[in-house]
């Protein structure tokens, strides 16, 4: 069978981002099937492409994987008109090509949602198969936050949204409430299967053999509580910089928070940072996948699971971040409810504080750091978790 798989913001596990569809591809390529990948140019990915594209385009194989890499850079520092515009952009291009090349299935991941539309062509123009795999429930999100206010703009979404769902011969959707939200649409429960993310977990693994990345201003025997990914308005990183305040105010300079990755918002925590003067705050740009995995692995302490505090949040999102903690073995906290906190809860295999409680959240962090080995434990309980592995 030969699957033709869209995924916007592809990578491999070089490049800065989930690696979730590369996986996916890689399990299709040992059972037997072929697999040709189209893709963007995301600023933090790495395609396993090089050299000039051709009239916008560059082609070849990665690991198995026949990739089409469209010129079309993406970054999330672009303003929201011209991240929408590249949106749409490579839905229109890679509707042409569900129009024109030979498969027999045709998978498509958001986000964004606009990944949907080659496969509404390819299910209704040529009557091929159509997977949707939903990371996002969209509009939901951004009218949860407040992001998206434009009537017209949120109509045209829910009515994209409802054509998606309806014209899949079968959803995959990433988390409990996202399945419901499927669902919701009249979807049939038996057209809808839920597959958490998840992490490979001989990458995230300790290997002595590979170089440890550097983190300046860290020092060697702190307790470090980790934040990877993107740096955004969802994130509600201002959570994390609250506790550290409280931390230096309660002189445990033994506790240090890296955060690792970037994000439109990532200037201002920064400048916050320095204007506060949390030195016990330090700030690394995105890492390849492998060189994260022997942070995660060989030098954190504690994973941190931080959203701002949306409702929407609670069951319908689905992190990479948080499996990437569990694979690495490390304990996660978690700043607000949902399906992930009640895992972590369950399992022990981490801490859930209040929403923007920064005193909890700092007890829970000092609490961590003076019970080291029932905190390990707790990272260990974690990695055997069986949906931590992909």
């Amino acid at each position: 069978m030969h699957v033709l798989y869209f995924h916007q913001h592809f990578t491999t596990p070089d490049g800065s981002t989930g690696t979730r569809s590369y996986e996916v591809s890689k399990r299709l390529l040992a059972t037997g099937h072929r697999v040709t990948m189209v893709c963007g140019a995301a600023v933090l990915s790495k395609t396993g492409l090089s050299g000039p594209f051709l009239n916008g385009r560059r082609e070849g194989s990665v690991d198995g994987i026949y990739v089409i890499e469209l010129e079309l850079p993406y970054s999330n520092y672009q303003s929201f008109l011209r991240r929408s515009w590249t949106f749409l952009h490579f839905a229109f291009r890679s509707i042409v090509l569900a129009l024109r090349l030979d498969y027999d299935v045709l998978f498509a991941t958001s986000t964004p949602l606009t990944a949907a539309l080659p496969g509404i062509a390819a299910r209704w123009l040529r009557r091929k198969p159509f997977v949707f795999e939903v990371r996002d429930l969209w509009p939901e999100l951004p009218r949860a936050m407040g992001v998206i206010r434009n009537r017209m703009v949120l109509l045209m979404m829910d009515w994209l949204e409802f054509v998606a769902y309806r014209s899949a011969n079968s959803c995959v959707a990433l988390s409990p409430g996202i399945a419901l939200g499927i669902t919701r649409r009249g979807v049939p429960d038996g057209r809808v299967v839920t597959v958490p993310n998840g992490s490979d977990m001989d990458l995230f693994a300790p290997d002595p053999v590979q170089p440890l990345p550097e983190i300046p201003g860290l020092r060697e025997d702190a307790f470090v509580a980790t934040f990877t990914g993107a740096h955004g308005v969802a994130n509600g990183l201002g959570a994390v910089l609250d506790a550290a305040a409280e931390l230096r105010l309660r002189g445990r300079t033994d506790i240090s928070f890296v955060f690792i990755g970037a994000g439109k918002e990532k200037p201002g925590l920064i400048e916050r940072a320095h204007r506060e003067k949390l030195e016990n705050c330090i700030f690394v740009d995105a890492m390849p996948k492998r060189a994260l995995a022997q942070f995660l692995c060989r030098r954190a302490n504690v994973g941190l699971m931080i959203l701002d505090n949306v409702p929407a949040f609670y069951y319908g999102t689905s992190p990479n971040k948080f499996f990437d903690y569990l694979a690495s073995g490390l304990p996660v906290l978690v700043n607000y409810p949902g399906w992930m906190a009640e895992m972590v809860t369950a399992e022990g295999a981490g801490v859930v504080v209040p929403p923007r409680d920064a005193l909890a959240f700092a007890n829970a962090l000092i609490h961590m750091a003076d019970a080291l080995a029932a905190t390990e434990e707790m990272g260990k309980r974690g990695r055997n978790l069986r949906s931590a592995s992909s």
